[in-house]
């Protein structure tokens, strides 16, 4: 086991029984989501990368949705 992984078992013993599976489950659904934001942050990169990310500035976004409101 790394270091990391006795660290977290050690922490997971020290927890009341009942506290365990939430704690683990809790572990389990950052991971999932850091990974989710670890294959955005990689697409949007890729995005850039192959060019299909252009520049824009937010305030003519603005005027415009200002413009086609007042239509």
């Amino acid at each position: 086991m790394t270091n990391t992984t006795e660290k977290a078992a050690a922490a997971l013993e020290l927890l009341p029984e009942e506290m365990r599976e939430p704690a683990i489950q809790y572990l389990l659904e950052q991971a999932e989501k850091f990974r989710a934001l670890k294959e955005a942050v990689a697409e949007g990169l890729d995005d850039v990368t192959r060019g299909r990310v252009s520049e824009w500035d937010f305030q003519d976004f603005l005027r415009e949705a200002h413009t086609a409101r007042l239509k």
